[in-house]
Parts: C-alpha cells; structure tokens; sequence
C-alpha cells in the first residue's frame, strides 16, 4: 500500500550549502546552492528532500508554490 505524506517546504535557493533541516513532521526547511530560476532551485529541492527522506526523486512531486519560497511536496512512500 502505498503512503501519501504531504511536506510543507520554506525554500532558501542560492544559499553557500545545501542542506535539509526538519522542524516538525510535516514543516521543513530547505537550502539549495541552484538560483531560483528556470525551475532549478525547485529541481534541487526535491532531490534534497528526495535524498533527505530516502526514496527516489520520482517519488517526490511539488504540489504547490513553483515561484514562491513556501512550497507543498508530496512524498510517496
């Protein structure tokens, strides 16, 4: 069976690391080194979280928030 896990993302692209820092369950916050532009900040931020939660980049989709700082991805797992 497959499980559906609703991530709630505050996105800081063009940072000096990347890194994942989790503040709850479902809150996280995400640095990425890529630019916010021509979606490659948002690429970087599903194979953080993608590498973070231990599954494959396929199984994370953003949801929500293409151009903004808060972001909803879904996790299948």
């Amino acid at each position: 069976m497959r499980e559906f896990m609703k991530l709630f993302i505050t996105a800081k692209a063009g940072a000096k690391e990347e890194r994942v820092e989790k503040v709850d369950d479902t809150h996280f916050r995400v640095w990425v080194k890529d630019p916010p532009e021509k979606g490659k900040a948002n690429d970087a931020i599903t194979r953080a979280l993608a590498e973070h939660m231990g599954v494959a980049k396929s199984q994370v989709a953003l949801i929500s928030g293409k151009k903004s700082k808060r972001k909803i991805i879904e996790v299948v797992k």
